[in-house]
């Protein structure tokens, strides 16, 4: 995977970098923005799209970046090509402008990002997701998408699900046989929300609902599910076992062999040193190569664990970048249809015509579970759940069911979440 380094070095001496549109101005797509100003080679930061152009052009300021406002396609490619950083309000003009390659979603939007990723997609531009909670709900689809019309759709390395596949695939190179994949995770307590998120979010200038989903392990399942769907893993029960270590080598201990051996499990370690990053087991059972592994201090088997002890999403996302618009190589994407999928849980008893706040709020938490029972429980993913209006009263940790609310008319991502079970069937 070395190689991008390479490539990105003979674009940077041709003068013809990697142009990048960027959505959101949150604490993420700051991150990003400023890594890719400063900058890195073969990569330019061409434009920055945000619905509330203010923190655009705030955010600019900030990165000392000298940026002017496009109202037109034809004005968004003018100062593109003059150098400048173009901002906008209309995320589509990023999509549609002929001088941009790649689209990084940096929102944590699913209805915003399907239409987004759709518009990237249908104008030819490579996407990028920081985007979770939508590639975890519609990824497997945007992927058929993409395909068809011969562009890329990606998470992103650096995020555990990146960090997780780049060790899959290493793994595999080297003629071992991956039998797991997961985080490294500090705590989860499923009860977290903004408000108890709050004095952290704010000491990070993060927003508390994003901090929450971090916390209450929603997250998590997200990007476990995005694991999953890109590895055929399933998950061995509802949420994972998740069970603490010392050590992230210690996981093998906890995940129960007959799994591992009939099609591998996503799962994570919890409060296990190094503390963070992402790990994979693998499974051998040869003499001779048990004992090279030996020798080179890996265990006495059959089970390994290899895992990276960092997760680095915003200076590592430009190797995603780069991957995608050179190569055609997607850090992390489906293989098929949705392996696992986030089932939407009641974070506290809800009452008949309460409204679920989605990814971090106060109503719910999302879990992971595999597809068949997904279906056959007729659960609602997480990342359809925001605006959903309880129909009946539901108890603290029951699982909502589509039957259960009533969702917001006329939504894009219930259209595709509706495309991605046809296609998928």
């Amino acid at each position: 995977m070395l190689i991008v380094d390479e490539l990105l070095r003979q674009r940077h001496e041709a003068g013809k970098p990697i142009s990048v549109g960027l959505v959101g101005a949150g604490a993420a797509a700051r991150m990003v923005a400023f890594h890719l100003t400063k900058p890195v080679d073969g990569i330019r930061l061409a434009a920055i799209a945000n619905r509330t152009l203010a923190n655009a052009t705030r955010l600019c300021k900030d990165l000392g970046v000298v940026a002017v406002e496009a109202r037109t396609r034809t004005a968004l490619e003018d100062a593109v090509a003059r150098g400048t950083c173009a901002i906008s309000d209309n995320a589509k003009l990023l999509c549609e402008a002929g001088t941009i390659d790649v689209i990084v979603d940096a929102t944590g939007a699913v209805e915003f990002g399907a239409d987004l990723a759709l518009s990237a997609i249908q104008n030819g531009k490579h996407v990028v997701f920081l985007n979770t909670e939508l590639d975890s709900t519609l990824g497997p689809i945007l992927k058929v998408r993409a395909d068809k019309a011969g562009v890329t759709v990606t998470n992103t390395d650096g995020d555990e699900p990146g960090v997780a596949m780049n060790l899959v695939r290493y793994v595999k190179s080297i003629g071992l046989k991956p039998v797991a994949a997961g985080n490294i995770k500090g705590m989860v307590d499923l009860y977290r929300n903004p408000e108890t998120q709050r004095d952290f979010a704010a000491k990070y200038s993060m927003n508390p609902q994003i901090v929450a989903s971090f916390a209450d392990g929603t997250k998590l399942s997200m990007e476990s599910a995005v694991i999953a769907n890109a590895t055929g893993f399933k998950v061995g029960k509802r949420g994972m076992y998740g069970e603490r270590c010392g050590h992230v080598n210690e996981v093998i201990n906890h995940l129960p062999m007959n799994q591992l051996l009939d099609g591998g499990l996503v799962d994570y370690a919890l409060g296990a040193a190094p503390h963070t990053g992402a790990f994979v087991v693998v499974h051998e059972e040869h003499p001779v190569r048990k004992s090279h592994l030996g020798y080179f201090k890996m265990g006495d088997g059959p089970l390994y664990v290899f895992y990276t002890p960092y997760h680095l999403p915003h200076l590592q996302i430009a190797s995603t970048i780069a991957r995608a618009a050179l190569l055609g190589d997607p850090t992390v994407a489906p293989i098929a249809g949705p392996v696992c999928s986030v089932a939407t849980v009641a974070k506290k008893d809800l009452k008949a015509g309460d409204e679920l706040d989605g990814v971090g709020g106060f109503a719910s938490y999302g879990v992971i579970e595999n597809t068949g029972a997904f279906e056959a429980e007729d659960l609602l993913p997480m990342g359809l759940s925001l605006g959903g209006r309880v129909r009946k009263d539901i108890r603290k940790d029951e699982p909502i069911k589509f039957s259960d609310v009533e969702l917001p008319a006329g939504r894009l991502c219930d259209r595709l979440y509706a495309e991605q079970k046809r296609h998928f069937s």
